[in-house]
Order: structure tokens, then sequence, then C-alpha cells
């Protein structure tokens, strides 16, 4: 049914426009300072604290009010949207393709891990429960670079639109620059110096948009995609519980 590509094309939208109106918010109200200022002349570090911008992370962004509030419903709309990616993809390919069931429940447990770290660092706010926060990003940046990873092979593997010639060397090059970005994000974030700080804040606005554009690679595969593949989904689930009983 050709509505079901609305999921991936809202999931890229909503976050897309959800982060980058956070970070107009925040930008507006003096709370962090533009991407394209490098020189930290007006950034807030060691006693300066007032009258100064901060570092202009996606975090960052989210901290202080008002942005705050839509930062976290950003991010809740964009965790549940990311959550219904991952359980529909699972089940067109356990209609289409259940030989391959195993990489398929091994991507969805990383995405679901994934969707609660980012709805943890979504609801908490990194200037008040920091390492939550953080923790929650870490691990939903991490599981990410592994779901890329695996929906990339199950392309290669799984024939779902006739398209995969195309769209397989696509998702692998948004796959090698999710995690590339990833790793130097992290090393950029630890430093000290302004300079580094800033380039971690673009790295993490570059793999961030490169996410949406994978996600949105995905439109062609719901275009094929029925609501009867979840309802097989959940039968099947239902038929094994009389098995595990039995064997139990």
């Amino acid at each position: 049914m050709v509505l079901w590509i609305i999921l991936p094309i809202s999931l890229s939208l909503v976050s897309f426009i959800g982060t980058w109106s956070v970070y107009g918010l925040a930008y507006s109200n003096n709370h962090v300072c533009s991407l394209r200022d490098w020189s930290g002349k007006n950034y807030c570090g060691g006693n300066r604290t007032q009258g100064c911008c901060w570092v202009p992370t996606i975090s960052g962004s989210g901290t202080l009010a008002p942005e705050s509030s839509l930062f976290a419903a950003t991010m809740n709309a964009g965790t549940f949207l990311f959550l219904l990616f991952t359980i529909f993809h699972h089940s067109h390919i356990m209609e289409r393709h259940v030989c391959h069931s195993m990489l398929s429940k091994i991507a969805l447990a990383f995405g679901l891990v994934a969707t609660i770290g980012a709805f943890v660092a979504g609801n908490c706010n990194p200037g008040d429960v920091t390492l939550l926060h953080y923790l929650g990003a870490a691990v939903s940046f991490t599981c990410v670079c592994f779901y890329t990873v695996l929906l990339s092979a199950l392309t290669r593997k799984c024939s779902l639109t006739g398209f995969e010639r195309f769209l397989f060397p696509l998702r692998v090059v948004f796959t090698v620059v999710q995690i590339i970005v990833t790793v130097g994000y992290t090393i950029l974030f630890i430093q000290k110096e302004y300079f580094y700080n800033h380039l971690s804040a673009v790295f993490e606005w570059t793999l961030s948009v490169n996410l949406q554009m994978f996600e949105l690679t995905y439109a062609v595969e719901f275009f094929f995609f029925s609501s009867f593949m979840l309802s097989n989904l959940l039968s099947k689930r239902e038929e094994e519980k009389p098995l595990i009983l039995t064997m139990s």
C-alpha cells in the first residue's frame, strides 16, 4: 500500500525539521553559538557564563528553555516513529525472506536498543541529568551504527523492491559515513579546545542528517509494504506460544 511510505518520510522530516528548529530557536536566544562561527570569541568557557553562547551541539541546542520542550517533543516523536520503522521493516523481512530471520532479529534488537537510548537522551535534560543523557546518546549512536550495517546487509541479501542494485551501494555509503563520523564525533567531543568541540558539533549534525537520509531511502521498501505483513508477524508469534509451552 503506497500510503506506508509516509512512515519513513515522516521519520526523516520530523527529525530534520524538529532538530533544526530547536537549533534555530536556541541560536535566536543566544543559547548556542552559530555553526558558522569558528572563532569562539563569544563561547561560554571557564568562569564566563553570562552574555555568551555554548557549543551548538544537538544536545546543547535543547538544554535551555524554551527550546528544551521542543527538543523533548521532537525526540519523543522521532523515537516513536523509529520504533515503528524497525518493527515494520522486520515484519517485511519475515514475510518475504524468512531465511534471513536471524539477521533481521539481530537488527531489530539493535534498533530497539537505539530507540531506548534516544528516548532516554531526549527526556533527560543534559543540563540537569547529564550522565543519563549522554549515556543514552552514546548507546543510541553506537546501536545506530550496527543497525545501519545490518540493514545494508539485509538490502544485499533480500530482494524486496527490485531496486536493490541501486539501494545497496547508496546505503553502504550512508553506513560508512555514519560510522566514520560517529567515531570522529566521539574523539572530538572529549577534547577541551573550542575548535575541536565546535568540530564535534558539526560532526554530530552531519551524522544526524546522514541517518535521516538513510531512513528516507526506505520509502522505496515501504511502497511495497502492506498491513497483512504485520498481522502475519503477530499471528506467527501466537503460533509459537503453544510450541514453547509444549517444549517446556
